[in-house]
């Protein structure tokens, strides 16, 4: 195993590299993102494989909500039959059915705290790691798992890397359902179109039992910015912004095998 250090101004950045590695560091603040196409051997696994190379035995893992969490869990559902003694934290109910289905004992988030990790989907990645998530509406206690673990692994799929937050044009936030008026008036005042989900004709109810606006927004150039002036607003729960919180991204194609893998480092 090799090193290479990369300054950048007056940041430097120790890099490990493996022989035909391609290392890419973004030339934008914070300087934390190392991205590295896989060695030929990891080329041939899927997003979900390697994720898996992360689960030790004995560890708690957040269990993430959506289509690549759904398939994460039934692979590592395959590996505790097989005898990995791992617990789970589900951030949905339908994680959690899905999770007790394969196998996988469920714990409470107290019983688990800290996490090992949480290994979870997302809707937006830009080049800093950060997300948009939430499409699949368990946003909140996605929030909460990743916060409570020690390292947040997330897979994408084609299509899920942005330039810019916001460049597929939605937002989803959790609110309060007396709220749900004042939160719209707010939201509308800081240049959000926002829409309540509704599914069959009424308004859907998570998990927590909340409302959900699907905030139509334009790209946002200051998402720690605009976060502070969502969380400003009385009544609204939680956002889909997660910024700062991705560890490491797993990129897949478009049959999931894996392509690109990036990891914030700091500084």
């Amino acid at each position: 195993m090799k090193q290479r250090c990369f300054f950048l101004e007056t940041i430097a950045v120790w890099a490990p590299f493996s022989a035909g590695d391609a290392v890419v560091l973004s030339l934008e603040k914070p300087y934390a993102v190392i991205g590295r196409t896989p060695t030929p051997e990891r080329w041939s696994m899927t997003i979900y494989e390697r994720a898996l190379a992360f689960v030790h035995d004995g560890d708690a893992v957040g269990l993430g909500s959506g289509h690549a969490s759904t398939e994460f869990i039934t692979e590592l559902g395959q590996r505790v039959r097989a005898g990995l003694n791992v617990r789970g934290v589900a951030t949905s109910r339908a994680s959690e059915e899905l999770a007790r289905h394969a196998g996988i004992p469920i714990i409470s988030l107290a019983e688990g705290m800290p996490l090992a990790l949480t290994v979870d989907g997302a809707d937006e990645v830009d080049p800093h790691l950060n997300l948009i998530k939430g499409y699949g509406r368990a946003l909140v206690r996605e929030k909460i798992v990743a916060a409570a673990s020690r390292q947040l692994i997330i897979l994408i799929g084609p299509g899920k890397e942005v330039p810019v937050l916001g460049s597929r044009g939605k937002l989803p936030i959790e609110v309060v359902p007396f709220a749900v008026p004042l939160c719209q008036d707010r939201l509308i005042k800081l240049g959000c179109n926002p829409i309540l989900y509704k599914e069959n004709g009424v308004p859907f109810v998570t998990d927590n039992g909340n409302y959900i606006l699907d905030c139509l927004i334009a790209p946002i150039l200051h998402p720690e910015q605009f976060e502070e002036h969502l969380r400003a607003i009385p009544g609204i729960v939680g956002t889909g912004l997660f910024l700062g919180m991705a560890d490491r991204v797993l990129v897949g194609d478009e049959h999931f095998n894996l392509v690109a893998e990036k990891q914030r480092t700091i500084p």
